[in-house]
């Protein structure tokens, strides 16, 4: 198992990113908090969206639901994602 220390602090942000995306009950309840400035990724990383931690770092994450909920132009419906699948802690401007 690959472990990485981020440190204390790094850690404790890393937890409350994790009890708040818990929480929730719908992604969108996320995206409406300033804090975690949850966003979807583009690019390589589409499909996948984060939450702030100490810059540079993002908590990465992608939907989970089968099938992904999406609204009828193909964006993704943040009111029906239910479940999410954590993919990692990265610096996505590497």
């Amino acid at each position: 198992m690959l472990q990485i220390s981020h440190g204390p602090q790094q850690a404790r942000l890393i937890r409350r990113r994790l009890d708040e995306l818990k929480a929730a009950t719908i992604l969108d309840e996320i995206r409406t908090l300033p804090q975690p400035r949850c966003h979807e990724l583009t690019g390589d990383r589409s499909g996948q969206l984060s939450v702030d931690l100490n810059h540079p770092y993002r908590l990465l994450f992608r939907p989970y639901n089968n099938p992904i909920p999406l609204k009828p132009d193909g964006g993704l419906d943040w009111t029906k994602v239910t479940q999410i699948e954590i993919l990692g802690v990265e610096d996505t401007h590497d």
